[in-house]
């Protein structure tokens, strides 16, 4: 039975990660940040099926990553740990620098030191192409425009790169391009939009605020990419790999989509700074908001993962609008749920 050590098992990709390398039949441990918070949230339902083995540690404390690859001693280390908001990177660079460079740093070597064969996997990110013109595939060039993007830069150069090449080791990058759930944090914009959608419609909430309507971005479903990681880990030498959609959609065409799931009939009016999005009854339900702009904004990121396709055989599954449509409605239905409502599902 293959061992697999992840990193950051409890969040998004953690989670689906775990399901699908336990459906595999591996053996699943999960290092685990101790937070004030229910860390479980998105793995619970496996934990308690005995399926993973928990393991306390941090990627800020060499102590505890030692001893966690000495207990899980694994083939495969799958490192998705990280500082991974972009707009809070700014706020806390030096937190992000620490975790996403040294962090990476850490776990790499330790696995080595467990077991020299093991096979890495580090989650580099598309932010590291930053302004470099779109679509943007292995060979284009890096520009990363954030904290966020340049400590993941660096990482991929001194760890992934220079490891591979020089000392014969086999850790490759997935690049990947924006991946969402519904077990996306409420922080990033996907989940924020789809939230806060699901509470207008069922009268929680009366509008919500979002920065630039005209950022694109290439949005796929995180449940195809961790099949993507996974398949890179299984080729006979190691290579990075973009993997993305292809398709670029606007924050504003989120928006849309999700209203539409939720048969919300939104209007625009107005311009820039002063646009908002209207109901039909003439209650503005979205502004804009200059807090949340990001300092230096990516223009366009659309990815081109045709290595990906003809290499692993990889190919998105979930198409935007049902991304969205998928994770509007969770929120919806949890909502729901919450308040105690019985009305029917949305979509029905």
């Amino acid at each position: 039975m293959p061992r697999a050590l992840i990193t950051g098992i409890t969040g998004q990709d953690g989670s689906y990660l775990s399901e699908f390398l336990v459906s595999k039949g591996y053996e699943v441990f999960g290092l685990v940040r101790r937070t004030s918070a229910d860390p479980l949230e998105r793995i619970n339902d496996i934990v308690k099926e005995g399926s993973i083995t928990l393991l306390s540690g941090n990627l800020r404390d060499l102590s505890t990553i030692r001893l966690a690859m000495e207990k899980a001693k694994p083939d495969e280390v799958y490192n998705l740990a990280a500082m991974s908001h972009v707009g809070v990177s700014f706020d806390c660079p030096d937190e992000t620098w620490e975790v996403n460079y040294y962090g990476v740093g850490r776990v790499i070597n330790e696995a080595l030191r467990v077991n020299p064969k093991v096979s890495i996997y580090q989650a580099s990110t598309s932010e590291m192409f930053g302004s470099t013109p779109p679509p943007q595939n292995e060979q284009s060039n890096f520009a990363p425009v954030s904290p966020y993007g340049e400590s993941k830069l660096k990482a991929h150069n001194d760890f992934v790169k220079q490891y591979r090449e020089k000392h014969n080791v086999f850790v490759c990058a997935g690049i990947l391009f924006n991946h969402e759930s519904p077990r996306r944090g409420k922080q990033f914009v996907t989940r924020k939009v789809t939230n806060s959608l699901a509470k207008i419609a069922l009268g929680l909430q009366e509008n919500f605020a979002v920065g630039n309507l005209e950022a694109t971005r290439d949005w796929g479903f995180a449940g195809d990419y961790v099949k993507a990681m996974h398949s890179m880990l299984q080729q006979d030498k190691p290579e990075d790999f973009v993997i993305a959609t292809g398709k670029s959609h606007s924050v504003r065409q989120l928006i849309e989509v999700g209203a539409k799931a939720l048969n919300l009939d939104l209007h625009w009016e107005g311009s820039g700074l002063d646009e908002v999005a209207k109901d039909s009854s003439g209650v503005v339900r979205v502004k804009v908001d200059k807090k949340f702009y990001r300092p230096v904004e990516v223009d366009d990121l659309r990815g081109d993962s045709s290595k990906a396709q003809k290499a692993l055989g990889w190919k998105p599954e979930v198409s935007f609008d049902q991304l969205i449509e998928m994770m509007v409605k969770a929120d919806y239905d949890s909502l729901k749920k919450e308040i105690g409502t019985d009305e029917g599902k949305v979509g029905k």
